[in-house]
């Protein structure tokens, strides 16, 4: 049972839910910012900050655990050579969401999550 478990479903089930937001934050690695709903942004974006962080170290631990999460190595070359670079002073706080309104066909909050 989950009794009183704060992890946010977004009413999928678990293999379901971790394909969707390794694919959501490996978009928004590749493209640097990305429309979705609101769920699905807040629960993406703690994971593509742990990788920013991740990726500030800059090892061969670092890239192994990187690309553990992201399996498109264009994602992993660029978290440690573009995104951890320009963060490396920063101390968190890499992603920024916007709200864009809602969507038409069914009214759900639409934002656009971007690295700041």
């Amino acid at each position: 049972m989950r009794h009183r478990k704060t992890v946010p479903t977004l009413d999928r089930k678990k293999a379901v839910r971790e394909a969707l937001l390794r694919n959501l934050a490996q978009s928004i690695v590749l493209y640097e910012k990305v429309q979705t709903t609101r769920a699905k942004a807040h629960a993406v974006q703690p994971l593509v900050e742990r990788m920013v962080t991740w990726g500030k170290e800059n090892s061969l631990a670092a890239r192994r655990h990187v690309g553990q999460y992201m399996h498109h190595q264009n994602a992993v070359r660029k978290v440690l050579e573009v995104l951890a670079p320009r963060y490396k002073e920063r101390h968190g706080g890499y992603t920024r969401i916007t709200r864009l309104g809602q969507r038409q066909g069914d009214g759900a909050e639409m934002v656009q999550i971007e690295f700041v």
